[in-house]
Order: C-alpha cells, then sequence, then structure tokens
C-alpha cells in the first residue's frame, strides 16, 4: 500500500481482497464477496457453488476480478485472475469473460438467439429483439452450439433492442456461427 493511501481508501494501483459481508467493509463502496455472488444468483440465476474456492478482488474503482486461489493481501500487480464485474455504477455489470465462464447454467436473464441473431450479436450489431419478456438491462446472450446452450456474451436489453456489448478486439475471435 502507498504510503500517503489510508487502510480505508481505495487505492487503484493494487488489488485488494473483498471483504467477506458488508459488516465487514472498510472502503467506502467497496462490495462484499457476498454481494458479488448475491448479484450472480439473483441477477442470473448462478448457483453460488461454482464461487467456491475463488476469492474476489478490486483494482480501481469497482473493477471486480474472481481468482481462484490464494495470495497476500493486498498486491501489487498488473492481472489476478479474471475482471467479472464493473460495480460502482448504478447499474453493475458483468464483463463478456465472465458471462462465457459463470453463466453456462444460468437460469434468468439469458436470452436465447437463433443463428443469425447470435452471428449479428457476436459480430457487435445491435438488434430490435421485441420477442424479450424478462428484465431490461444486462443480459447472457445465449446460442445453441453442439446440442448445447452457450454463453456468447453480455446484451443490454432497453426497449425492445438487444445492445451487443462484446468487445471489438474479441468479436473475432469469437467461433463463427454460421
Amino acid at each position: 500500500m502507498s504510503d500517503d493511501t489510508a487502510p480505508d481508501e481505495n487505492w487503484g494501483q493494487q488489488f485488494d481482497r473483498l471483504p467477506p459481508t458488508a459488516d465487514d467493509r472498510v472502503v467506502e463502496g467497496r462490495p462484499s464477496r457476498e454481494e458479488v455472488i448475491d448479484w450472480w444468483d439473483e441477477r442470473f440465476g448462478v448457483d453460488p457453488a461454482v464461487f467456491d474456492g475463488y476469492t474476489f478482488w478490486e483494482k480501481g474503482a469497482g473493477k471486480i476480478w474472481a481468482f481462484h486461489g490464494e495470495v497476500v493481501d493486498p498486491i501489487e500487480v498488473e492481472g489476478l485472475g479474471m475482471r467479472i464485474l464493473r460495480t460502482r455504477q448504478r447499474h453493475w455489470k458483468p464483463s463478456t469473460n465472465a458471462v462465457q465462464r459463470f453463466c453456462g447454467d444460468a437460469t434468468k436473464n439469458v436470452i436465447e438467439l437463433s443463428p443469425g441473431e447470435a452471428k449479428a450479436f457476436v459480430d457487435g450489431h445491435d438488434q430490435q429483439l421485441d420477442r424479450w419478456e424478462g428484465d431490461w438491462g444486462y443480459l447472457t446472450a445465449a446460442h445453441e452450439i453442439a446440442g448445447e446452450l452457450e454463453p456468447l456474451g453480455v446484451g443490454l436489453y432497453l426497449h425492445g433492442e438487444l445492445r451487443s456489448t462484446v468487445p471489438k478486439g474479441r468479436q473475432e475471435e469469437l467461433v463463427k456461427l454460421d
């Protein structure tokens, strides 16, 4: 920790482990491990047991990372595991990597896309999809691949439109769905 940073302040250059519960919170605004797991369960129906063995860390303001294992706390490194979530904003936003990794068995807010819709989605195109009757906000966009429904990434659904949030650099990396 920097000599000029108090223990109750967020320091953007290091990873700090999330506190187990809100009652254990020292840094104002930092989510707890419990809140992160509850969010994945409430938003996507992800079984909390999926996160067993993972530690959660914040680097910067609200960038949450998951790491399967243990390291010292705090730690000054460039990366630690996988960035899974952005908090400290009105609506928490999951990362594409996290949805692909943890939402394979999601039971809520998963929109199944046809082959054409899936291709447009991974190519970064927004689409009018009025058939969705679930929650607005961030969804898991999924498509059937080899007989299994697979998460493609994060979509933002508002006013009948599914907006692709697949990062431009990732669009060409995703499997072509033709």
